[in-house]
Order: structure tokens, then sequence, then C-alpha cells
């Protein structure tokens, strides 16, 4: 249970904080004039909204406070990644990555403290599951991140800590705020799912623009389950099957993300069997190496072999890219967070 001494304006959009206004007794557009304080401007105290008058302010500062996250660490790669460690109200703790790119800059943010999916490849699951965050705390990570960078956040990746689909109401309405508050183009927001198929369906009917990335990493059912046991339920079928219907529904591309795990699912068949399934289907296949977390038996794919499975999938007419490795020398990298800094 979240245990909080005020209530956080972060996570209500303009139209929620103009309600909320009314009820002071105050006109909507005070709701308007809060919502650029907090979502544009980023303060992070009520007292530094300063064109709004004492009597809103002083209801607000007894009832509410802005709702930010406490910095606890900030980590630097020499790529220019940078990793924070984030404290929440109730003192549990998350990771948020940014992630500067040529012409852009990303930021990844978690939607759980832990994950109950339990990746055997990653370290956040292997630290077990807290809670889920507030779609509040999820903007909140992308305002921190936006307060340090060097340059405009205009992409976001569901790619941190946790199953953004788990966490189904929390995520959705994180995506509108980015999107309508902090002006992020739907396009520019990635949502990850290790596969769970529910989550992908009621995705498929919000009319998001946002892209959707699978987290596969095998096509044979029983490979995947021991990769990834808390989602075991679906088989790869099911989830082809249900980004078929993402695709149909949305019009937007599916992107699978396929980790490279030496000599487990790098192999030219394994390439074949994934490039025969997925020809047919709008998607994109990204090649992840395996990042190392500590005592993992599993270790990353070979530069050589690592080739030869995308040539093979490009054989077989598939859209392929290999991922760009960044921020591994600050655990900061994909599958590494919340290695060494537990809540």
């Amino acid at each position: 249970m979240i245990e909080i001494t005020a209530k956080s304006l972060l996570g209500l959009n303009r139209f929620e904080l103009g309600s909320m206004a009314e009820t002071f007794g105050e006109p909507t557009f005070r709701g308007n004039q809060i919502a650029d304080w907090i979502y544009r401007k980023g303060i992070i105290s009520i007292g530094a909204m300063r064109n709004l008058p004492s009597s809103i302010l002083r209801r607000l500062e007894e009832e509410y406070c802005v709702g930010r996250p406490d910095l606890l660490k900030e980590q630097k790669a020499t790529d220019g990644t940078f990793k924070l460690l984030l404290q929440l109200q109730d003192k549990c703790s998350v990771e948020a990555v940014g992630l500067p790119y040529s012409g852009r800059f990303s930021a990844c943010v978690s939607t759980q403290v832990g994950c109950p999916v339990g990746c055997v490849f990653c370290a956040t699951g292997l630290s077990g599951f807290k809670r889920n965050l507030t779609a509040g705390e999820i903007v909140g990570q992308v305002l921190e991140l936006k307060a340090r960078a060097e340059k405009p956040v205009d992409h976001v990746v569901f790619m941190g800590m946790g199953e953004p689909l788990l966490n189904y109401d929390a995520t959705v309405k994180s995506l509108h705020l980015l999107a309508q508050e902090l002006g992020i183009s739907g396009r520019n927001l990635t949502v990850s799912t290790s596969g769970y198929v529910p989550g992908i369906m009621r995705l498929a009917d919000e009319n998001l623009q946002v892209t959707l990335a699978v987290s596969l990493h095998s096509t044979d059912d029983a490979m995947r389950q021991q990769l990834v046991p808390g989602l075991a339920r679906w088989s790869v079928a099911e989830i082809v099957q249900a980004c078929t219907t993402y695709v149909s529904q949305t019009g937007r591309r599916v992107t699978f993300e396929y980790c490279l795990i030496d000599g487990f699912n790098d192999s030219i068949p394994h390439a074949r069997k994934l490039g025969v399934l997925l020809k047919a289907l709008n998607c994109h296949v990204n090649l992840i190496p395996l990042n190392p977390i500590p005592d993992s038996p599993y270790k990353p794919s070979s530069t050589s072999r690592s080739s030869d499975f995308q040539n093979e999938l490009i054989r077989c007419g598939v859209k392929v890219t290999r991922r760009q490795r960044k921020g591994t020398g600050i655990d900061a990298a994909c599958g590494q967070l919340r290695q060494k800094s537990v809540a």
C-alpha cells in the first residue's frame, strides 16, 4: 500500500486539474496554468507557480504536492547515457535512463517497482516485484530525465523496470499525458511487452499511434517459457496473432525484440524459423546483444554469429537491425536496471 502525506498533482491532466480548481472556487482555466507549470515548465514546488493567486496556491499547498521523485543517485557513461535512481513518495525506488542519439533523445522509463515476469537474463526480473507505478510516477521519470538532458526529450520508451501491460491503466494514462501535456508525438512513444496477449489486444483498441515492441526471444514455446517464465501461458503463435491484430487495427508496424544468447537461440535455423514466422507481418526485428548480469549462465552471441543471424533474416525478407549498446558501463543497458540499487 502506498502511504503518502499529500496528493500528487503529477498524473492529472489539465481537465482534471481544472475540475480540481473548480472545487476551490476558481475558474477551470486554472487547470491549464497548473498543467503548464508542472509538465511544460517542470516546476518541482507549488510555490513556483507564479501566475496563480495566493488563494489557490494556499489550498494546493495544504492538500497537494507536485509529486516529482527525489534523485538518489546519478551515473553517467562515456557515451553520454545517464541513469537516475529515483525515490518515490513511499520510499520505493526505480531507475530511469537518458539515451542520447544523433538527432534525438530517448527517455527510458519504468512502469513497476521490480517485475513479476522473471526473465532469466534480466536483472530487474530477478529482483522480484513490489508494486505498480502510478501514471504520475511514470511521467515524473520523464521530467527528471528532461531536466538533465542536453537536448529536448522527444522519444519515450517504456522499456525500464517492469511489464507495462501488466500495469495497463497507468501506462495508457501516462501515454496520454506525454502526448497531450508534454507534446511528445504518439509515434515517438514505444510500449514494450514481454508478450502479455490480453494487454496487446486492449492496446489495439485504444486508437493510440504508439509503437508496440514485443520481446519474443525465441520461436520455440519451450525455449521461450524457459526465458520468460512469467508469461508462459501464451504461446508464440498466440503472441504473433495478437500482434497481427494490433497491426490490422492501428496500421502501426510492430517491433519484435530478440535477445541473442550464445549457443541457445542464435543459430541459422533459429533465424530461419523466425523469418518464416514473421515475413508476412508488417514488423521489424530488433536484435539485442545480451548484456551481462552477475552469475548468469547466459552469454552474448559473438559478432560473427549475430551477423549471420541478421543476414539470414534479411534473406527471409524481414526488416532487421541490431540495437546499439548504450550504458553498459553503468548497468543502464537492456536487462541491467535495478541490478545494484535495491529499494
